[in-house]
């Protein structure tokens, strides 16, 4: 046994290392697009959701051509309204006691970062420019938004990893910054599921991380998940929230642009939950996507469980914004 023991160690010393257990990749297919921006090259970037309750087939989305301005689509992917905006990098809309506000990060000035404040007009499906607001230092990239106890907070991400957290008032398009976070390096997309204060932000090369959103909370990050280079390949872009009832279920969803796919986690238990790519059918697939938004609940027959909207980073001759139904997502990974 003495002599068979060091040929044993120095086998496993020269055994290959344990490969990573493979993870399985779905597919779906998109279901609709929005007609394409105008600008060629990389141009669209984030779009966001809102959803007529009164009447789901009738909502809107509003996408960033990032060299410039924001679109207001229907459901049909038909251009509603293109406003001149400038350089708008991401959005987002809240509900609010003024109406639905749409707020953009502002790259116009790389050197000074600004949101920019617009209402959705959901009768004309037009957005009303209401102005600019001053937030700090920095090339404006992320932007996401909390309504909560009457207080309208943006979340900006510099491009550098700093977050800046401001409270607006949209009838005087002012805000005031209340708290700054930061990470380390180039991050972007950001997300707050507003029914447990979580604020998640996705620091492009090294993975997913979340805060307390509000004011009062840490500054320092809890990290969610991490590149791997099987759940999460870099870049890690867009992420949206799939909210599920009124606790805390359902997903958070992060576009893997690395790989051309996207990575659900559970809210409650943080714990990975699948991946998915969206391939060509009656509409081409998705590519290299930076924004995303996800929305769950009826958007009419095409769209009965939910609605996602995928940027598309290779849609030729310009880029657009695919939709997909949260339905056909469920039953390929097999969500309840």
């Amino acid at each position: 046994m003495r002599a068979v023991l060091p040929i044993l160690l120095l086998l496993a010393a020269c055994s290959p290392p344990a490969v990573a257990p493979s993870v399985q990749t779905a597919s779906v297919t998109a279901d609709g697009e929005t007609a394409a921006v105008r600008n060629s090259d990389d141009a669209a970037d984030d779009p966001a959701i809102w959803r007529n309750a009164a009447n789901p087939a009738a909502s809107l989305i509003v996408g960033t051509d990032k060299q410039a301005g924001l679109y207001v689509y229907d459901l049909a992917g038909r251009v509603r309204d293109f406003n001149n905006a400038g350089r708008v990098n991401n959005v987002d809309l809240a509900e609010t006691p003024a109406g639905v506000i749409v707020a953009a990060s502002d790259r116009s000035d790389e050197a000074n970062a600004h949101i920019a404040l617009f209402r959705l007009d959901t009768a004309a499906a037009r957005l009303v420019p209401l102005g600019r607001v001053p937030a700090g230092a920095g090339e404006a990239y992320g932007m996401c938004l909390w309504q909560s106890n009457a207080v309208l907070t943006a979340f900006i991400v510099i491009k550098d990893g700093t977050i800046r957290q401001i409270e607006l008032d949209p009838a005087k398009a002012t805000g005031r910054i209340v708290r700054s976070m930061k990470l380390a390096t180039q991050s972007e997309g950001c997300v707050v599921d507003p029914r447990t204060a979580r604020l998640y932000v996705a620091e492009e090369d090294v993975g997913i991380w979340r805060w307390d959103a509000r004011a009062s909370g840490s500054p320092k990050p809890v990290k969610l998940a991490g590149v791997d280079k099987a759940r999460l390949f870099d870049d890690v872009e867009g992420l949206a929230i799939a909210a599920q009832g009124n606790g805390n279920g359902g997903w958070l969803v992060a576009s893997s642009q690395g790989d051309n796919a996207y990575a659900l986690f559970n809210l409650a238990d943080e714990r990975f939950a699948g991946r998915f790519r969206t391939v060509d059918g009656a509409v081409g697939g998705t590519q290299e996507t930076d924004g995303i938004a996800v929305m769950l609940g009826d958007f009419g027959p095409r769209f009965p469980a939910g609605l996602m909207v995928a940027q598309d980073g290779e849609n030729a001759p310009t880029q657009n914004f695919k939709l997909v139904s949260w339905a056909k997502v469920q039953a390929a990974l097999g969500l309840r």
